[in-house]
């Protein structure tokens, strides 16, 4: 049985439009961390979701825990060596897009697959680049709702996607869910491929 770790519903799209039959169970996990590497905190943040929901799994007794594949993961937008969460508020929200717009930043998405206990991790960076964004066009886009829940305020799935002119790396890692980087480690742990 796969387990999603994980309430986003882009990691829950991504997962089921390629195919993978899934639960979700999330567990409370403490995200604070002096880690300032943004690869080692995601990594360790995506660690600690897998770990957390395997603990549930073992107390709650709902999923058999050993037989439990956790697929767990975390994201940050990193600029200029600043890490941006999520958008406390509007304004925000409004700081950080305006800080993005016509630059380049990076995008890291960890993933961790936790069978039986032990948990392997991997991470994906990408370079995505922002057009010059006029301020009005950054205040309708936080006022449409869509960055409020996503790091560094923005969906490139979504509306956002007009202001980007490309990316270096892989489009699923700035989504949320490394694909590729999630497919290796899953056979590296299971001996099969995510399917």
């Amino acid at each position: 049985m796969i387990i999603l770790a994980s309430a986003s519903p882009r990691r829950k799209e991504i997962l089921s439009e390629l195919g993978v039959d899934f639960r979700v169970v999330v567990a409370d996990t403490d995200e604070s961390s002096d880690i300032s590497d943004p690869v080692e905190l995601t990594r360790e943040l995506a660690r600690r979701k897998g770990l957390a929901v395997y603990e549930k799994l073992l107390q709650s007794g709902e999923y058999d825990a050993e037989s439990a594949i956790i697929i767990s993961a975390d994201t940050v937008v990193c600029r200029d060596g600043e890490i941006l969460g999520k958008p406390r508020d509007r304004a925000d929200a409004v700081a950080m897009l305006t800080s993005l717009s016509g630059r380049s930043h990076t995008v890291v998405s960890a993933v961790a697959v936790t069978v039986r206990g032990v948990t392997r991790t991997d991470a994906s960076v990408t370079t995505v680049r922002v057009q010059e964004i006029p301020r009005e066009e950054i205040e309708r886009y936080v006022d449409s709702g869509e960055p409020m829940d996503k790091a560094g305020a923005y969906g490139i799935q979504g509306r956002f996607s007009a202001f980007v002119e490309g990316i270096d790396g892989c489009y699923f890692g700035v989504v949320g869910l490394p694909v590729n980087t999630l497919s290796n480690l899953y056979l590296e742990a299971t001996g099969e491929r995510l399917s």
